[in-house]
């Protein structure tokens, strides 16, 4: 069973979000914020992270940042489910190191697809639920 992290900070999307992928098999846990997220991604090693990039405090651009700057976390899939609906958030979300995006309100069968393109094996990878919990031996600073 793939475990997904779920960075939101709004309960009713982080329920949503926990209903229907459990229903299809998903195992999901919860952050609040940024930080939050970044501990639960170096105590669980998720497969995948659906990260809000609009959140009070340490918010998904920063998350982003920290994930995709460190080795052990690097090839997590990120994708970014936010409300921003400036023009350019989609191309700012992908440069600041998010894998694919989606707009809220969420297309969950949509989204569902994208989920299980990215949990698919890549030629040459280590799924991320095969992969040792020993691969994250030291754990980053967490900083905004």
């Amino acid at each position: 069973m793939a475990k997904i992290l779920v960075i939101d900070d709004n309960g009713a999307n982080r329920d949503l979000l926990d209903r229907y992928l459990g229903r299809r098999g998903y195992e999901v846990i919860h952050a609040v914020d940024g930080a939050m997220g970044l501990l639960l991604v170096w105590t669980h090693y998720p497969d995948l992270v659906l990260l809000d990039l609009s959140m009070p405090v340490f918010d998904g651009w920063d998350t982003i940042r920290q994930l995709k700057a460190t080795a052990e976390t690097r090839d997590i899939p990120v994708i970014a489910v936010t409300a921003l609906t400036l023009d350019d958030t989609h191309e700012r979300a992908l440069a600041a190191g998010c894998d694919d995006y989606v707009s809220k309100p969420v297309d969950l069968p949509g989204l569902l697809g994208k989920i299980e393109s990215w949990l698919q094996p890549r030629a040459g990878q280590v799924p991320p639920a095969l992969r040792p919990a020993s691969a994250l031996r030291r754990r980053p600073p967490i900083s905004p």
